[in-house]
């Protein structure tokens, strides 16, 4: 589906009042309204690392920090519990540490704990430092084509929003555009947007693409209408197709390069 990059709305100043830390593969580090929000924890070492379908997922490089170097999570956003490049072991340890995890409700079933499931459009309040709150709510995905679901099982991204601060989406393992623009139609335009990318394929599906790839992400972020840009989820992995170029590529193609944010 292609998409018509959109106005940027003008700076905020966002990026200094939501400062995002990506730490490698789909884990993000934001920090919105004092609250510390981490998304998919993956902090082990490089290695392999076996799937329930028997396919083996090959880390690549280790994290840019550790958990310990991270200090306190407050909250995790996670995506979906079910492949270990977006939950390994480290991320489960820290899981039992965090105060509150927001899930799928069949990832919510498997992990029990301290994680909160959480339905396509259904919210939850996080308080704030200073009083406030910060809403966190289900955004719908689809973890590769239309009917995929029996395969790659229950995937979700996140929105957060709050009085006086610009709207953030987290993607999740999100690889429909349809669902993105479902997702503008109610909340755009966003401020923010963290795109898991990286174009992992799969046998089974007929080698579709299991999240967005790099044009897919640029056709994204006009259809948010998203001043700043988050790549995520795209390297570290060796079974991500694309990188973290071809990412700025498909962006400088669609106008759309000032929007990255890549430190």
């Amino acid at each position: 589906m292609a998409a018509t990059p959109s106005a940027v709305p003008e700076s905020t100043g966002a990026d200094e009042r939501v400062p995002i830390r990506v730490l490698g593969g789909p884990t993000v580090l934001i920090e919105y309204g004092g609250v510390r929000f981490l998304t998919d924890p993956t902090f082990d070492d490089p290695g392999d690392y076996p799937s329930p379908s028997g396919r083996i997922l090959t880390k690549t490089a280790p994290p840019r920090a550790s958990a310990a170097e991270l200090g306190p999570v407050d909250v995790v956003l996670l995506s979906h519990d079910q492949h270990a490049d977006n939950l390994d072991h480290s991320g489960r340890a820290l899981l039992a540490a965090t105060p509150r995890t927001f899930t799928t409700p069949a990832a919510a079933r498997r992990l029990g704990g301290t994680t909160e499931p959480l339905t396509p459009w259904r919210s939850a309040e996080v308080p704030r430092p200073d009083g406030g709150t910060v809403t966190v709510t289900a955004a719908p995905a689809l973890h590769g084509p239309e009917g995929s679901e029996p395969v790659v099982g229950e995937v979700t991204g996140f929105l957060l929003t709050s009085a006086d601060l610009p709207a953030l989406y987290v993607s999740g393992d999100n690889a429909s555009l349809e669902l993105v623009r479902e997702i503008a139609d109610r909340y755009g335009p966003v401020d923010t947007a963290v795109l898991f990318a990286g174009a992992p394929r799969l046998a089974a599906l007929g080698d579709a693409l299991l999240v967005l790839d790099g044009e897919g992400a640029a056709a994204a972020a006009a259809l948010l209408g998203a001043r700043r840009v988050v790549p995520a989820h795209c390297d570290s992995w060796a079974h991500f197709t694309e990188g973290r170029e071809h990412v700025v590529t498909a962006f400088e193609k669609a106008g759309l390069a000032d929007r990255l944010q890549l430190d």
